[in-house]
């Protein structure tokens, strides 16, 4: 059994964040990833004017991210439609490239790098296919994936959520459609946010309902067939996607979900510390915040400052997380998702003052 302290399950941007930090102090900590090669995740893919700080000031620039610019946001329901502009300056960017260019920065500045997959973990051991390991502190940067022992609690009661996610591949006209803006469609029981990325193609995700997945005979296709049929401008940006693209999935998202407390030496980061609907954007966000927060209360009180440091950023995230969690909520609802948007045409400045309701604050 190797032991390493401390040790980062993930290399995703809350992993990431966190090691940039430690190494950035003269710390050495591990970094457990299960990729060599990092693909696109299934959430993410936004990086608000907020975020961009954050990455800043872990010495990652705009300029070296290289993402699409985005300057405002488009919501439909049916056919109304209505646009408002954001706060500030945000870009639509990969998982790939994002997570890529953090973990080497990491790497770069001190962190170690073990390509393995967790299997488990028990009190202070983690167990991966590759051997164990032992530390005092674990931090658990495992995204919307949970870990075995360390698993987060299902919500939802007998209709959780589902995640899905399609790359649109590059098109002329389906970059005209989006432009520089930022999409949520929102339908019955379920939303879908859509936007370019630096390589001209489209992220879109889903958050889904399982009922009205099973309405579509729990076929993704027969469900954006529906979608469609419904939704003009959904079905102008679905023309684009190849007939045999099947879709990343993820079941029960704990939308709203928040880690209150922790045991001693477990730092819980990203969705395993809080779980943001995604339509709010801010996912980026809090990952990043948490993995800077979680390293410097470790650097400043080792293992035992776990329960401190969770307990302080549940409460940084419980204002945004239950905004977004109200937006979500009314956006459910066809009745009440076409109200917002008809009020949002006539006031748009709301959009704004959502925008930075939902970001977490320093």
């Amino acid at each position: 059994m190797r032991r390493s302290d401390p040790l980062i399950v993930g290399g995703g941007p809350a992993g990431s964040a966190a090691a940039i930090t430690m190494a950035r102090q003269g710390r050495r900590p591990l970094v457990v990833e299960r990729q060599r090669v990092i693909g696109d995740a299934l959430c993410g893919g936004f990086l608000s004017w907020r975020t961009l700080q954050q990455l800043g000031r872990l010495g990652i620039g705009a300029q070296e991210l290289g993402g699409h610019a985005i300057d405002h946001v488009r919501v439909y329901s049916g056919n109304r439609t209505a646009s408002a502009r954001l706060p500030a300056g945000a870009i639509g960017l990969s998982r790939r490239r994002l997570d890529t260019i953090m973990l080497e920065h990491a790497v770069a500045a001190g962190a170690g790098l073990e390509i393995a997959n967790v299997r488990g973990i028990v009190a202070d051991v983690v167990r991966t296919d590759r051997g164990s390991f032992t530390a005092d502190a674990i931090f658990l940067a495992t995204g919307k994936h949970d870990v075995r022992g360390l698993a987060r609690p299902r919500i939802g009661g007998h209709d959780p959520t589902l995640g899905l996610r399609l790359r649109i591949a590059p098109h002329p006209r389906l970059s005209a459609l989006i432009g520089s803006g930022i999409e949520l469609h929102l339908f019955d029981r379920g939303y879908a946010g859509l936007l370019l990325q630096e390589d001209g193609s489209a992220n879109l995700c889903l958050a889904v309902r399982k009922s009205r997945l099973a309405e579509a005979d729990g076929k993704p296709a027969t469900l954006f067939a529906e979608l469609s049929a419904k939704s003009p401008h959904l079905e102008e940006r679905l023309q684009w996607l190849a007939e045999a693209c099947e879709p990343e999935a993820i079941a029960s998202v704990p939308y709203g979900w928040r880690a209150l407390d922790t045991a001693p030496g477990i730092f819980r980061l990203g969705d395993q510390a809080a779980v943001i609907p995604s339509l709010a954007g801010e996912g980026m966000g809090i990952a990043i915040a948490s993995g800077v927060a979680a390293a410097e209360a470790w650097m400043a009180g080792g293992a035992t400052a776990a329960p401190f440091y969770q307990q302080a950023f549940a409460r940084r995230t419980k204002r945004p997380v239950a905004v977004a969690k109200f937006l979500w909520e009314r956006g459910e609802s066809r009745w009440s998702a076409g109200l917002g948007v008809q009020f949002l045409r006539f006031a748009p400045g709301l959009a704004k003052l959502f925008a930075q309701a939902t970001r977490i604050g320093d």
